[in-house]
Order: C-alpha cells, then sequence, then structure tokens
C-alpha cells in the first residue's frame, strides 16, 4: 500500500508523528493517525500515566500488529471504521454502494482538528477528522473523544460527494478490546421483564444484537460488555459499549483468528431507509465506550457523565403519584379529588393524571390523536382537578402518547394518509394503534399544536410520553419508503421544541414501560420508567440493571399495592417501599383503598426517601458480589464516602441458616463508620425474628468498625423470609 500524506492540523493531548494520548478519570485512549489512515485505537484501558513522544512512539510500534500477508502484506490496522482496503475482511464500518459500485472505500485524512479538554490535560478531549475517499466520491466526518467521566464517545458523518445518490445500508463504529476479555454480558428481556442479563463466552466469530422495534427495545444488549473471566459487580476488568440510539441499532462483538477482538455498534437501517443525494450527508449515532474495574465501574462513569450535563436534574425529586393502577380509565373528578387527598396525607409531592383523559377514550381501543380535554368525562376541563391538586401543595402531570394514533379516532378519519404504513396496507394493529408519521410536516404540527395548547392551558409541570407499540412495517405514504429512522428523528425533534416552549416541564420516558432506555432519550427527559411490572421481586433485577447505565435519580420506582397487578403475586409493604426508595420514588396505589396503618407506614417511607434522597441521588450506586445466591446487598455511598445505605434483599431461601456474613462495599477503607439498621426498614422478618432470637448488634447501637472491616470481612446478616429487606445505614465518625 502506498503510504499516505501526513494530515493536516494539529492533534489534542501529549501527541507525535500522528499519536494522540486522551486521559482521564484513570482512563487512557491512545489514537494512531499516522500515513493519514481514519484513527486507529493503539491502547483504551487503564491510565498507563504521562508518556513522552519517544515512549508514545514505542508503544505504537510495540503494539504493531505482525504481517500475515493474506489478505494485504502489510500490517492489518483496523481503524475506529474498518475498511476492507486496510486488508480488515471482518464486519465493515462502511456499507453502501452507487448504483452498485463504490462498495468499499480507502479514506484518506486530510485534516485533524483538536476538541478542548474539559480542565487540564487529564481531563479527556479529542479530535474530529475530515476525510475523502475521491474515488468513490464520499467525504468522512469522525469525531472521537475522551469524556471527563473517562467514556470514549464517537460518532461519524458521511456526506456524498459525487453526482449521482449513495445508498447507506450501515456505518458502525467500533473499538477494540484485549484478549484477555473472556467474556460477553449482554441483556435481553420482554414487557414486564426489561433488562435481563445473559453471559456468552467471546468466541471466534460473530455476536450480533439487532434490534428491528423502531425504539429502544425491552431486549435490546442496552450494554454490551466484554471482560476478563468471572468479571463480576466489583471485579475483573471490563469494556462495554452503548448505542445513543431509540430507533433499530445493531450491537456486535467480533473475535477474529488475527487476535483481534472488536466491539461494534450503529444505527441498523432498513432497506432503502438512507439514500444520499448529491451533498446529502447522514450522521451515525452517538456509541459510548467504557472500560473499568467491575460493572459498578462501568457505571460510575456513566453516572458521572450525565450528572456533569447543564440540564441533568438537581433539585429534589418529588413523590410522584401516578393513576394508572389505582383507577385506570375510571376517571371520575370526585374519586381522583379524594385520590389525591390521600396522596398528599402521605407525603406526595406531583400527581399524575394517566391514560384516559381525552376525547372518546374510555379504553385502550380508540382517540389516540385526539388530544383534547374530554367532555364526557370532564365537562369543566382539567381545571377543577388541576386546581384541587395545585391547592394541595402538589404538582400536576399528564399522561401522553404523541407518537401513536388509533384507527378509531377522529384524527385517522381526516388524516389516513398520516398513518405510516407500506403503502398499499396498513401494519397489523397492536393495541389497537397504528404509528403516526412525525415526519409529516402537517401531522408534526398538529400535534405539537395540541400539546403546546395543553401545556400553556392548564399547570402541568410533568409528562408522561408513552409509546407503546413496535414500529411494524413503518414507511411514508403513498411510496411506502421505510421512515423508522426519519420517525426516529422527528420525535426527538418533537420533544425538543416542545420543552423549548415549556422549559419547566419535566419528561419521563416511558414505552410499554421500559422499552425506551437509551443515552439519546435521555439527553431530552428527565427520568425513565423502568418498567410497567412494579412487582417488587421483579422490579429489583430490572431496577439493578437499568442503573447499569442510569443514575437512580432518573428511574421512576414506584410502590404497587399489595397484590401486584401484573404477577397476581403479594408483598408486605417494607418490600415493596424499600425497593422503590432506591429510585425517584412514587407511589402507584388507589390509597383509598388503603388502610390508615398501611398509610401511616408508606408515609414513614416517604419521610426516609425525602430524607436521603440527596444522598441517593448523588451518590455511587454499589453492590456486592455475595455467594449466596438467595441474597443480595446493594447499596449508595456519598460521593466523600460520609455516609451510605445499603439494602439487604432475600429473595429465596437461602441454604445456608443463619446466612453468612454480607460486606458492605464502597467505604473508605481507614474510616470507622457506625452501622446499624435503618427505620423503617429495621424489621429482620424471619422465623429467628418472629421466636425473638436476635441478631446480636442489629439494634439501633449497631457497631462501628473500619471500612477496610466492613467490605472484607463484613457483617452477620440477618434471617429474613424470602422476599423481605431490611436497610443498613452506615455513618462516618
Amino acid at each position: 500500500m502506498a503510504p499516505h500524506p501526513p494530515p493536516a492540523g494539529g492533534t489534542p493531548g501529549a501527541g507525535c508523528d500522528g499519536l494522540t494520548h486522551l486521559r482521564a478519570a484513570g482512563v487512557s485512549l491512545v489514537l494512531a493517525l499516522s500515513g493519514g489512515t481514519l484513527p486507529r485505537v493503539v491502547h483504551w484501558g487503564g491510565d498507563l500515566g504521562p508518556l513522552d513522544p519517544a515512549a508514545l512512539r514505542d508503544l505504537e510500534l510495540a503494539r504493531r500488529p505482525q504481517p500475515i500477508g493474506f489478505s494485504v502484506d502489510e500490517p492489518v490496522e483496523i481503524s475506529v471504521l474498518p475498511e476492507q482496503s486496510a486488508g480488515w475482511l471482518g464486519t465493515p464500518g462502511l456499507t453502501g454502494n452507487r448504483g452498485g459500485a463504490d462498495f468499499s472505500t480507502a479514506f484518506l485524512v486530510h485534516e485533524v482538528l483538536p476538541l478542548p479538554a474539559a480542565g487540564d490535560s487529564r481531563e479527556g478531549g479529542g479530535l474530529t477528522v475530515r476525510a475523502r475517499d475521491e474515488t468513490a466520491a464520499l467525504g468522512l466526518g469522525l469525531t472521537v473523544e475522551l469524556t471527563p467521566a473517562g467514556l470514549v464517545r464517537q460518532r461519524a458523518t458521511l456526506t456524498n460527494l459525487g453526482d449521482t445518490p449513495f445508498a447507506l445500508d450501515a456505518l458502525q463504529l467500533t473499538l477494540p478490546v484485549p484478549p484477555a476479555a473472556t467474556e460477553l454480558l449482554d441483556f435481553t428481556g420482554h414487557h414486564l421483564r426489561e433488562r435481563s442479563p445473559q453471559r456468552t463466552a467471546f468466541t471466534q466469530g460473530l455476536r450480533v444484537r439487532e434490534n428491528r422495534t423502531g425504539r429502544t427495545g425491552y431486549d435490546a444488549a442496552y450494554l454490551l460488555a466484554a471482560g476478563t473471566a468471572g468479571f463480576g459487580n466489583r471485579s475483573g476488568e471490563i469494556w462495554a459499549v452503548h448505542t445513543a440510539w431509540s430507533g433499530n441499532h445493531r450491537t456486535f462483538a467480533e473475535r477474529t483468528f488475527h487476535s483481534v477482538s472488536l466491539l461494534g455498534s450503529g444505527e441498523l437501517l432498513l432497506s432503502g431507509e438512507v439514500i444520499l443525494p448529491p451533498e446529502g450527508s447522514y450522521t451515525s449515532p452517538w456509541q459510548y465506550g467504557a472500560h473499568g474495574e467491575g460493572l459498578d465501574g462501568l457505571s460510575a462513569r456513566f453516572h458521572r457523565h450525565l450528572r456533569s450535563r447543564p440540564h441533568h436534574p438537581i433539585g429534589p425529586r418529588p413523590v410522584v403519584v401516578n393513576t394508572w393502577e389505582a383507577v385506570y380509565f375510571d376517571h371520575d373528578l370526585d374519586r381522583l379529588c379524594a385520590l389525591a387527598d390521600a396522596a398528599a396525607a402521605v407525603g406526595a409531592e406531583r400527581f399524575v393524571l394517566d391514560d384516559g383523559w381525552f376525547g372518546a377514550r374510555r379504553d385502550d381501543r380508540r382517540a389516540l390523536g385526539d388530544w383534547y380535554v374530554s367532555d364526557e368525562v370532564w365537562p369543566g376541563g382539567l381545571r377543577p382537578l388541576t386546581d384541587h391538586v395545585t391547592g394541595l401543595g402538589m404538582e400536576f402531570g399528564l399522561w401522553v402518547e404523541p407518537e401513536m394514533i388509533s384507527e378509531d379516532s377522529g384524527l385517522a378519519r381526516a388524516h389516513p394518509d398520516w398513518i405510516m404504513a407500506t403503502g398499499n396496507r396498513l401494519p397489523g394493529a397492536a393495541r389497537s394503534q397504528q404509528v403516526l408519521d412525525l415526519s409529516r410536516p402537517a401531522a408534526f404540527a398538529h400535534v405539537l399544536g395540541r400539546l403546546d395548547a395543553l401545556l400553556t392551558e392548564y399547570p402541568v409541570s410533568f409528562l408522561k410520553w408513552d409509546h407503546n407499540r413496535d414500529l411494524v412495517e413503518a414507511g411514508h405514504q403513498p411510496a411506502g419508503r421505510a421512515g423508522v429512522h426519519d420517525q426516529t428523528l422527528a420525535a426527538y425533534r418533537l420533544i425538543d421544541e416542545l420543552r423549548s416552549r415549556h422549559p419547566s416541564v419535566e419528561i419521563e420516558s416511558c414505552s410499554s414501560g421500559g422499552a425506551r432506555v437509551d443515552l439519546e432519550i435521555l439527553e431530552r427527559t428527565d427520568r425513565v420508567w423502568v418498567s410497567d411490572c412494579i412487582d417488587a421481586l421483579e422490579r429489583g433485577g430490572i431496577q439493578r440493571w437499568t442503573n447499569l447505565l442510569v443514575p437512580l435519580e432518573l428511574m421512576g420506582t414506584h410502590v404497587g399495592s399489595g397484590l401486584a397487578h401484573t404477577t397476581d403475586r403479594r408483598h408486605p409493604l417494607d418490600f415493596r417501599a424499600g425497593t422503590a426508595l432506591f429510585g425517584h420514588f412514587g407511589i402507584e396505589w388507589d390509597l383509598t383503598a388503603a388502610g390508615e396503618g398501611e398509610r401511616e407506614r408508606l408515609a414513614a417511607w416517604v419521610r426516609l426517601y425525602k430524607e436521603l434522597r440527596g444522598l441517593l441521588h448523588t451518590g455511587t450506586s454499589v453492590h456486592t458480589d455475595h455467594p449466596d445466591p438467595a441474597y443480595r446487598l446493594h447499596g449508595v455511598v456519598a460521593a466523600d464516602r460520609s455516609e451510605a445505605l445499603y439494602a439487604l434483599v432475600a429473595t429465596a431461601s437461602s441454604e445456608l441458616y443463619p446466612p453468612g456474613p454480607v460486606t458492605l462495599p464502597g467505604l473508605a477503607p481507614d474510616a470507622v463508620y457506625h452501622v446499624r439498621p435503618q427505620p423503617p426498614g429495621d424489621v429482620p422478618d424471619g422465623n429467628a425474628h418472629r421466636w425473638g432470637a436476635e441478631l446480636p448488634w442489629w439494634s439501633p447501637r449497631g457497631v462501628r468498625l473500619p471500612g477496610r472491616v466492613l467490605g472484607g470481612p463484613g457483617l452477620q446478616a440477618p434471617v429474613l423470609f424470602p422476599e423481605r429487606l431490611a436497610l443498613l445505614r452506615a455513618t462516618r465518625q
């Protein structure tokens, strides 16, 4: 291969000879651009410390692969956008063609622009490269950066420089991982069981996770992690990628016999979905890469990144009461006012009116798109209810599903061409609804106008923004061209425009529960609804794995009634409330039917949440690798490690009686902590307790021990019945 001319422009960081070394939060990213090729990752992992130019050159030399002479005679060096022209015969970064030609690229970098670090040189930075392939008549802009939290973030923009259309099939970015990463972790799931973990060996070949639901998806890979053998919550070296995109996407892990291992991702484009006209461009979603020790190390990076955003919610997250499982479609003013009274009495701060307030919406089979307050149910409008709610000192919230349309609706009858379809038939209905094509300017303007009018007329401070069906055969009428890409961008524009007009309104991403949870939807929403299942046993796992990416203050976690509506399982109030405590706490329960004792106990949990939400929503999430599968321990440690709250959860009966000790992770090793049970989660509900046999240290006096003891030998755990929990509070002395 002929040598490429050197790139123009400068490079950030301690770089030389086309080498760039970025450092932040214990991570090093070393990029090579020598020869004018696209950026290649020399190292992504633990901080290498300061490296002078000679050491950088030797590092690049030491990591350069040996030529094997089958695809090309020179070393096969794989860029973040892998190209077959470099000898790479695995998954290409760019797939497309111009009338059957220009299927393979050989980009030459002609400009390198530094991105400033956030702070000093140890706080990340990055670069943007601009490259061309004159033969294929394509331009590429590629941004790679290291955030102050130590996350790698990259995306690419492809531009058609030719005078004929270019059909783009895929634009996928990759990050390399070392051969020591021998296990993969990703996620699957379904409605009511989102983000269920699964592990596989990282063997040779291609492991691909594709989502074609038109939304992030219940069973999305979510985070694809590769780690050393047996990695856990607190152990093992791990590398992971996340695709920040709320539509179709593809995530993959690839290992070849050339000792190459990659993690990659990008938008999954439907056939013919993106055809670039001359001068037309396509920009890929952001890909995030995280490296850390243990899964908690990955989480800390994502949480720190999200919390550093200027628009991240920083005020106290209000206690929410949602009406759905309390009244469903039975919208009666007197009943809802009584529910609001009961909610305010236990300490609620936000009252959300769910589905059923508009048009002819008396069930889930009609009226989506008719965003007018129902004259039948609300002859005086919503003002009597909003006045009552705000008069009690609570905020008022409203449920909407703007991206959908019911076939039985005034809007569908007036504009059947606004429904997404292949052009000659409607997709099969799901929940008696279809998808409203928001890429059509008239449809977009109609929905924006109706939502804007509602937020202008009523004191709405919160929208529960739902999205209750997959996008099946989602095309633009009348031609039927695939439209999931356009729909996703239009949904983003709709939320962005509404937020610009009503900046004080918070928005929750709800999608049949937790089917739209990703970092791009979180750029424009203030929390995610974790799952429609609020059964505390199921929620424990769903919340734990949602928290892998999302900090607790952005996770909607509610206390349901004693009988879970989605599983028909019964749990005591302390288990339900203690589970909901670790998130943005709320209530979804007909409190008017609850007993006085239940409401008093719930009020105690609300008071605890209000006392501790400052800790829960700014601290570091921690999880033990407990050897007993019947017990889990998780918690939150203050950023300065001055205090912590832990939940010990029994999901089944232990083989040990009594169970063994538990460790309290995340504390300062040399500091002494006072550890004691935390009311109202201080009842060690188990047979021994019922018999009067108390755990010796389990009292308000507790114990005072160094952090290295609490995180090492640990404490004897109390005997708990299955599906119970207890809280432990640690305070530095």
